[in-house]
């Protein structure tokens, strides 16, 4: 074996390797005597048939394939060994030629980060904020989740619920069809198209009315896009919302321990000044972050985002396949949704989520920032608090040793955030290890 060329580049070491053909020899020599143990050939015995007879049967190709299964892997462990390459991550290898055998391995090296001297960076939190009638829009939405729907002998309005049945068709086939449909007519609805809420406006109980749609070229389904639909509409029933009177017997029915309509907007004055802290507070949280991340500089092997891409991509599945109320749901959501749509669209946010993570833990190595067993253990009980019966079952889950790595690098990032919120609020002094990194 040689390596016959190597050079770095996008934190990636590229070796181009050339093997003796005697070590080629000896691995086909071992793979025969795995396959013919294996192999059915007519007139021998398993395992008894010549090595020129188990060609002729699977092929020299099938042999060489698996000698280079086993050989490769070894000569590239020993060639990055030999080239004193630090690796990261197993290497990628692609057979380039067969005679002699050549074989390309792309080496993923550690990643580097160059931290930004994040105690330069400092800033503010944004002041929370109410708006003046942010109480009443709460108060009129939950008037609207206490509304009650009584039937109406008039023409359809907007905000009415109706009772329909629909049949819809594209091209003379079936695109929908539905009896005793519960819609509520809004006009800026796009299902299932746009524009069909308009269409059921001053039509009658026991009304009937055909009309045409041409649906939206970006439509889920490429293959009925900005195409015309024809609709068949029959309203069963038409009801109106009744709003409850805005009182103290409106608001005792809100919930537990309110009274009056005053105590109602003080409840929904404190939740909402909460709401707008927690979310200030995450919305600075991000901007420090951000803006540590963007000053520092970061180099990975482009291996790492694949497989953030497959780990993204598979969470996404799952999320799918637990949503839908059953197989057929879900596979239409697939042929609606490809992979390879799924994984351009994942592209940027793992590269973004990697950064991050990255810079987060030269953070914390600099500031260091430890997490104790002690820690993990307060954490696993926070989460399990409130699982009742299944709470002994998340707790062996999550005291598994991957699952406490994953709490403790949960608690890591969550730490290194707040030193980082500190430092850019100028509360925190420079560490050694800091200064050390500064420089």
């Amino acid at each position: 074996m040689k390596v016959l060329s190597k050079k770095i580049e996008n934190s990636q070491a590229l070796l181009t390797v050339e093997m003796a053909p005697a070590e080629v020899a000896a691995s086909l020599e071992k793979s025969y005597a795995r396959l013919v143990k294996k192999a059915d050939i007519p007139g021998f015995r398993r395992g008894k048939a010549p090595r020129a007879v188990l060609e002729q049967h699977i092929g020299r190709e099938t042999l060489l394939e698996d000698a280079l299964d086993y050989l490769l892997p070894k000569a590239c462990a020993d060639a990055i060994q030999e080239e004193k390459i630090d690796a990261f991550a197993q290497p990628i290898i692609k057979v380039t030629q067969t005679d002699p055998v050549v074989f390309e391995a792309a080496v993923p090296q550690p990643p580097t980060v160059k931290l930004a001297d994040y105690y330069q960076i400092k800033m503010k939190p944004e002041p929370v904020k109410l708006k003046r009638d942010d109480v009443s829009i709460v108060i009129e939405q939950l008037r609207h989740k206490s509304a009650t729907w009584e039937p109406v002998e008039r023409p359809v309005m907007v905000k009415d619920l109706v009772t329909i049945d629909i049949e819809g068709s594209i091209e003379d086939k079936p695109f929908v069809g539905e009896q005793g449909v519960l819609y509520q007519v809004l006009p800026d609805s796009s299902f299932p198209v746009p524009g069909f809420a308009k269409q059921l406006l001053r039509m009658k109980r026991g009304g009937e009315k055909k009309f045409r749609l041409k649906l939206p070229k970006n439509y889920p389904n490429s293959e009925q896009a900005d195409k015309e639909a024809l609709f068949r509409v029959k309203v069963i029933e038409v009801k109106e919302e009744i709003l409850p009177e805005l009182n103290d017997v409106f608001a005792k029915g809100i919930a537990p321990g309110i009274e009056t309509l005053v105590s109602l907007r003080e409840r929904v004055s404190i939740d909402l000044k909460q709401r707008a802290k927690e979310k200030a507070r995450i919305d600075f949280e991000e901007r420090v972050v951000d803006a540590v991340t963007k000053k520092s500089e970061v180099k990975f092997p482009t291996i790492l985002v694949a497989m953030e891409v497959d780990h993204m991509v598979n969470q996404e599945l799952q999320r799918r396949q637990m949503a839908a109320k059953n197989r057929e749901e879900y596979s239409k959501w697939l042929e609606r949704t490809p992979e390879a749509e799924l994984r351009e669209k994942y592209q940027p946010l793992a590269v973004d989520r990697l950064t991050t993570s990255l810079v987060l833990g030269k953070v914390a190595e600099a500031e260091k920032i430890e997490v104790s067993n002690h820690e993990v253990n307060a954490e696993i009980e926070r989460v399990t608090e409130n699982t009742g019966q299944k709470k002994e079952e998340q707790q062996k889950f999550l005291n598994s040793p991957q699952a406490r790595e994953q709490v403790n690098e949960l608690l890591m990032a969550r730490k290194t955030v707040q030193r980082l919120v500190k430092i850019a609020k100028g509360s925190s002094k420079k560490t050694k290890t800091a200064k050390k990194e500064a420089k």
